[in-house]
């Protein structure tokens, strides 16, 4: 088991789950390209454009200019934290936040005609939860970083001390 593990680099589970994400990797794709081949070839080209020549620069520079406001502050107050622990509790809620809009933004901006029959939803109502759902990642993450920066400056115990010794004791 230790030469596999050395050779490998991790355990034979962690094998067998990477080649079982693998076969229904394989199989979602036959399925997906059972029907419109040539849209979804498509569509898989024009996403990774997308992201590799607009957003992945979008959101390295929205990250830098974050990474630059955030070090500015922190030299003018504190250097108790590190710039990287806390920038992270701006990336998840953000990350979250925009995956989802992603997701659904055809009912977010009310792009999708009809869907009311679909949801059983009024079609005005997922602007606003998609705004509660964000506000709410930001306060869950904005609660986290009060608990971890508590937790950073709290009074670490002591080790315990031996009791003094007694006075007119001899040890033997």
């Amino acid at each position: 088991m230790k030469s596999f593990r050395t050779r490998y680099g991790a355990s034979p589970l962690h094998l067998l789950l990477v080649l079982c994400s693998f076969v229904l990797a394989v199989y979602a794709g036959l399925r997906l390209l059972k029907g419109d081949t040539l849209g979804v070839l498509l569509w898989f080209v024009g996403a990774a454009l997308l992201h590799d020549l607009i957003l992945l620069p979008l959101y390295t520079v929205t990250d830098r200019v974050v990474q630059f406001v955030l070090r500015r502050r922190r030299d003018a107050t504190d250097r108790s934290h590190s710039l990287t622990s806390r920038i992270n509790y701006v990336r998840v809620p953000a990350f979250v936040a925009l995956l989802l809009l992603l997701v659904w933004y055809p009912l977010v901006l009310n792009r999708v005609p009809g869907f009311t029959s679909y949801t059983g939803l009024p079609a005005d109502v997922f602007w606003g939860r998609w705004l509660l759902i964000t506000a709410a990642l930001f306060a869950v993450s904005a609660v986290c970083l009060l608990v971890a920066m508590w937790r950073a400056h709290a009074p670490r115990p002591r080790a315990q001390q031996a009791p003094p010794k007694a006075p007119g004791r001899h040890e033997a």
